[in-house]
């Protein structure tokens, strides 16, 4: 049976001419019967596609293939499966459930953040972010700060809803709908009073932490760091034996991922309060809104966000 796998990656680097990574990229997938999402910038790229394990690593062994890609930062996760209804000639065992198609765009951004101009990347990454940390460091640093009495802070470079259904213990969690949103929260001086702690910024696969360090670092916080390869990369060294409390929200349709069987419910259903990690989007189409749901209430009533369902009830 064909084993389904998942690859979330990225790098920062200089791209001369996006468009035509674009079309190479789009033309790789659709040979190898991959599908995702894969955003190019002249800052570099960041993908996550999924389909079957053989053409994953074909997949990025031709990415990385390219120059600018050879230290791609790639991160792995199980698949949901496989639909053999809808393979591609070169992929006789189907395309991957957890993307309903393949996009692939050229962006002023790699991951919006609404700042394109302030972040500055060369052939080694981006310049000027915290200091990045393996997940053992990131331990050692926090039981070196115990010792003499110090708090590590951990700071979540998600949106606020993903954090929901998990987080590192005793995270600081703005209260942000999209990335666009930090710079403002970071500018508004709400957070100032975290500019002579250590800060770990931390994300999904360590893409946003990349930008948002850097955010930080130019406005003045003293002490940055960034968890190196986020939230996937700490979860496979330490599982749910660590510092990570739940399950992780993933943008495709697997919703989300458990690192173990251990992994603690924290979500609580938006209606009913009981606990689960399952997610919805709001029922209104015109909605982005996520919202934490368990089955059976989303079985009863579609979910509804509380701006639609002020709507709907007048």
């Amino acid at each position: 049976m064909a084993v389904s796998k998942v690859l979330l990656y990225y790098a920062f680097t200089p791209l001369a001419d996006p468009d035509a990574i674009r079309l190479w990229q789009r033309d790789l997938c659709e040979s190898l019967g991959l599908r995702g999402r894969i955003l190019i910038s002249t800052q570099g790229i960041n993908g996550t596609v999924g389909g079957e394990l053989g053409a994953v690593k074909n997949y990025l062994r031709k990415t990385r293939d390219y120059p600018a890609f050879r230290g791609i930062d790639a991160k792995w996760s199980e698949g949901s499966g496989l639909d053999s209804s809808q393979s591609y000639p070169q992929a006789p065992y189907g395309v991957s459930l957890d993307f309903p198609r393949l996009v692939v765009k050229v962006r002023d951004e790699i991951v919006s953040f609404g700042a394109p101009g302030e972040l500055r990347v060369d052939e080694t990454g981006v310049r000027g972010g915290g200091t990045r940390l393996t997940p053992a460091e990131l331990h050692e640093l926090v039981a070196e700060r115990a010792e003499h009495g110090d708090d590590v802070v951990f700071f979540d470079g998600r949106n606020s809803f993903e954090a929901e259904i998990g987080r590192f213990a005793g995270a600081v969690v703005p209260d942000v709908k999209n990335t666009r949103e930090f710079a403002a929260v970071l500018d508004s001086g709400a957070y100032d009073h975290l500019k002579g702690k250590p800060v770990v910024t931390y994300c999904t696969g360590g893409i946003r932490c990349e930008v948002l360090s850097s955010m930080m670092v130019s406005r003045g916080f003293g002490e940055v760091y960034q968890l190196d390869g986020g939230i996937v990369r700490y979860g496979e060294a330490f599982g749910d034996s660590g510092l990570w409390n739940g399950s992780l929200y993933v943008f495709d349709d697997r919703g989300s991922v458990d690192f173990t069987p251990d992994a603690a419910v924290i979500g609580e259903c938006h209606r009913c309060g009981s606990s689960t990690s399952r997610m919805q989007n709001c029922s209104d189409p015109q909605c982005r809104v996520q919202l934490v749901i368990c089955e059976q209430c989303d079985q009863n009533q579609a979910p509804r966000c509380a701006q639609h369902a002020r709507i709907v009830a007048a």
